[in-house]
């Protein structure tokens, strides 16, 4: 670790120092400086440069489901019985799509040797909130019921989720659990999530500038997303002020240090467990949000990943709360 960072008074880890600098060195903007259009283009280059290379796979597969996309990894040779990972990616619900995290997909596929099921829910402001929650919604059910579809007989989903992705999944994990019926959800991850919109966690007073995302950010984010009226603790927006249900699938939450969401996400993990989920939580002290966007320049990003990996491989249903 380097000394205490200038702007958040927390280390930045030696390996996450390049990307940082090079970010300062080019005028340090965060997300929120820049128009809608113009930071959509930004994040899609920066996770370009900065994110995983693309690996081989048996098969990639695009399709529409009702108003989105949807795009299959499968690494598998031959077709069967599968868990499967739906994936929701990050960007505020503002930016982000299937090419800015088509390399962590393709690697978890790789390394979990089962289908990635990524989603390209709509994106705010064109599309407000419940937009991005409803198309989550109906990408869980599809992922079950559109097997003459995708081709995917699948047994089990594990829900994984970065940033305002990983609020999707908590949702998703929620509302899931707290039905009569519910789906096979076998695990759900949960990467440096926001699940706190009305903001008011220590950290949003500590990580206020020198890195792409900030308080501010989130602010921003929220406002694009959410219309004037909506009540910004309901449980689809704020999942850690939700009542939890019994029945939660386990969980891995992840945090880092530089981050205005560390707190929520740390509250998070142990509500969680005191609602008698089974919980991993990791806090990564030194780097910043994005970690594993930048996971093709930043060595613990890609270590993550086979974290996260060795997690789905090992979420089976019967090791989920009775």
């Amino acid at each position: 670790m380097t000394q205490p960072d200038l702007f958040s008074g927390r280390p930045v880890a030696a390996d996450a120092a390049e990307v940082l600098e090079k970010f300062r060195a080019s005028g340090g903007r965060p997300f929120h400086t820049y128009p809608v259009r113009e930071v959509r283009e930004l994040y899609e280059r920066g996770c370009a440069s900065n994110g995983l290379s693309g690996d081989a796979l048996s098969s990639v597969s695009d399709f529409t489901v009702d108003d989105f996309q949807a795009r299959v990894y499968d690494p598998r040779v031959s077709s069967g019985p599968t868990p499967v990972v739906l994936f929701f990616h990050g960007g505020g619900w503002v930016m982000g799509s299937l090419s800015t995290h088509d390399g962590l997909c393709r690697r978890l596929a790789a390394l979990t040797g089962l289908p990635v099921v990524a989603v390209d829910y709509r994106l705010a402001p064109e599309h407000p909130y419940p937009a991005a929650i409803e198309d989550s919604r109906a990408a869980l059910d599809w992922l079950f019921t559109a097997g003459g579809v995708h081709g995917l007989d699948v047994t089990e989903a594990v829900l994984v989720g970065d940033s305002a992705g990983g609020q999707l999944a908590a949702v998703l994990a929620i509302e899931n659990a707290g039905m009569a019926d519910p789906l096979p959800v076998a695990a759900q991850v949960l990467i440096y999530p926001m699940v706190d919109l009305t903001m008011s966690s220590p950290s949003y007073a500590r990580v206020t500038e020198g890195f792409p995302l900030v308080a501010e950010t989130i602010a921003w984010f929220a406002d694009l997303y959410l219309p004037e009226a909506v009540d910004r603790a309901a449980p689809d927006i704020s999942p850690a002020l939700a009542s939890l249900p019994a029945r939660l699938p386990p969980a891995f939450v992840i945090t880092v240090d530089n981050d205005p969401l560390v707190d929520e996400g740390a509250g998070y993990a142990a509500a969680l467990a005191r609602a008698g989920a089974e919980v991993r939580y990791q806090h990564l002290p030194g780097y910043a949000h994005g970690l594993l966007t930048s996971a093709g320049r930043i060595r613990r990003g890609a270590q993550m990943v086979e974290e996260i990996a060795a997690f789905i491989r090992n979420s089976r249903l019967e090791s989920a709360p009775a």
